[in-house]
């Protein structure tokens, strides 16, 4: 098996180990942001997922994550100040040449009072924050990875903690069009 690289673009990925970065803001309501990929995506084209990407070779970590939260919605440090290591996971997010090869995976959450009309799509059919329900109700068309990592972010005590007070007592209540994809 390969060692896993300092990083790799999204063409690599089939013959080696990649590591990803991706970030999940939640707003004053407890809304989640999401992407909506287009259809020229490599992998889960058309499909509901988290902002982020691969981290470039020799990029660390951290700045991957707000490379990826600038390139994707034009948010900076100023958007989201609290933004925190969640989750780093081992997992396949590509078919793989080799089965024997993974991928690094973190997960970074944090506060935001930006909403959608701050965000500037800059990859995908759209970004903007999601009612937490339509995940949980299945309402969306997730792709796996972000469906997994979404449904252990919601049942989380991070979630309770980034969530408003008001939201933190009982199940999400969002209105019928806020937040609602077509």
């Amino acid at each position: 098996m390969a060692p896993p690289e300092a990083g790799a673009s999204a063409a690599d990925c089939a013959r080696t180990s990649c590591r990803l970065a991706t970030a999940i803001l939640v707003d004053d309501r407890g809304w989640l942001l999401l992407q909506e990929r287009d259809e020229h995506a490599p992998l889960a084209p058309l499909q509901w997922g988290l902002v982020g990407g691969h981290v470039d070779p020799g990029e660390e970590w951290t700045d991957a994550v707000w490379r990826e939260l600038w390139e994707e919605t034009g948010f900076g440090p100023g958007e989201a100040p609290d933004l925190h290591l969640w989750r780093e996971l081992e997992t396949t997010h590509a078919p793989k040449r080799d089965p024997r090869l993974r991928d690094r995976w973190q997960v970074w959450i944090g506060r935001t009072s930006a909403t959608d009309a701050d965000v500037r799509l800059g990859e995908g059919r759209q970004i903007l924050f999601v009612d937490p329900q339509r995940v949980r109700d299945r309402d969306l068309d997730l792709a796996p990875g972000a469906a997994t990592v979404l449904e252990q972010l919601l049942a989380s005590a991070a979630y309770a903690e980034l969530c408003p007070p008001t939201r933190r007592a009982g199940p999400a209540a969002g209105s019928a069009s806020a937040g609602s994809p077509p």
